[in-house]
């Protein structure tokens, strides 16, 4: 159920930084949201690890907000739109994942529409006590979304509503996993198995080009976030977490070693299953996430890796791979699976 971030009263022995601030009093901290200048646009950019090869056509589009004053107007409505609903939880997004896209001039506004974002972000961060270096990490998403996206053979955000999570305050990166923080209510709180009639479960989310899948890896993420959630967001009792990937299909221990990252990752759920959500094939899911291209033809895609042999053989075959969900209790420490080996074979 939408919901802002609760204004809670809080225990006496609450520290500062534990104190969940409400949305007017971080506002204050940072000016209104505004595109710096050139030269200070480009350390922004860096700020954010926007790859080097964006940079000039993001100056560029710059420039046409200056010039265009339809386009400005444009731009400056979404601008507050997103602004207002910093953090808040639960909201719509309010944009679509191809905004602006279409719009004549509009490249790489949805990228300047996130830079503009980030100070009132970082603001909204520094309220609640949250370190730089998750600030750091999580906003960063947006720099990865870019080089994904050119690596998919397209240009800008392939999906600017997924970084209005990260902008306000609903998602976190702690090491190797994201952490969503979702308010659950009807059909949704069976699946997860939360007993209450409204209940708090994290979403997990694995991101891009961040290493190895490996328990340890794992281990220290989960761990983090025992810590990180009690202490900067203590009115949401979180008693789960859940996530819904391709890389929890069972049918990938059928192609992978016992001891891949992949399978130990998957046994560290229970099924989540979701029944007003029929189970249909998902082919083009892991083929967006391990090859980049889902249009190229079975027979010419690299098979240099254990996963990637195990996507393409199972297609070949006449199979079909599918998004599955999980559910992990929370807070989970320490390794599930026995030793933590680094494994690189299969991701």
């Amino acid at each position: 159920m939408p919901s802002r971030t609760p204004d809670l009263p809080y225990p006496p022995n609450a520290s500062e930084s534990a104190r969940l601030p409400r949305l007017d009093q971080f506002q204050q901290l940072a000016p209104l949201p505004s595109l710096p200048s050139d030269e200070e646009l480009v350390e922004a950019l860096r700020g954010l690890a926007v790859p080097f090869e964006e940079v000039n056509g993001l100056l560029a589009a710059r420039t046409r907000l200056d010039r265009d004053r339809g386009l400005r107007t444009f731009f400056e409505e979404m601008l507050r739109t997103q602004a207002a609903a910093v953090g808040t939880l639960g909201q719509p997004a309010g944009l679509d994942r191809d905004w602006a896209a279409g719009t004549v001039g509009g490249a790489g506004l949805a990228t300047l529409l996130f830079v503009a974002l980030a100070p009132l972000a970082r603001a909204h961060h520094r309220a609640l006590g949250i370190p730089a270096e998750v600030t750091g990490s999580t906003l960063a998403d947006l720099g990865r979304q870019l080089a994904v996206s050119r690596w998919r053979g397209r240009s800008g955000l392939g999906n600017a509503r997924w970084l209005t999570l990260h902008f306000r305050g609903e998602l976190f990166q702690l090491g190797r996993l994201q952490f969503q923080r979702t308010r659950l209510a009807g059909a949704d709180i069976p699946a997860t198995g939360a007993g209450s009639a409204d209940a708090w479960s994290l979403q997990l989310h694995i991101p891009d080009h961040c290493g190895p899948l490996s328990p340890a890896a794992c281990d220290r993420a989960l761990d983090r976030a025992r810590v990180f959630f009690p202490r900067h967001f203590p009115g949401e009792p979180y008693r789960s977490c859940h996530i819904f990937s391709w890389l929890l299909d069972p049918q990938l221990a059928d192609h992978l070693p016992a001891g891949s990252n992949i399978v130990r990752f998957q046994r560290r759920f229970s099924p989540l299953e979701r029944p007003d959500r029929p189970s249909v094939p998902e082919d083009t899911e892991p083929l967006k996430f391990v090859f980049g291209d889902v249009e190229r033809p079975l027979d010419s895609l690299p098979r240099d890796t254990a996963v990637q042999r195990a996507l393409v053989d199972h297609l070949r075959a006449g199979g079909h791979w599918y998004v599955r969900g999980g559910r992990l209790p929370f807070p989970a420490v320490g390794s599930v699976n026995g030793d933590p080996t680094n494994d690189h074979s299969d991701k």
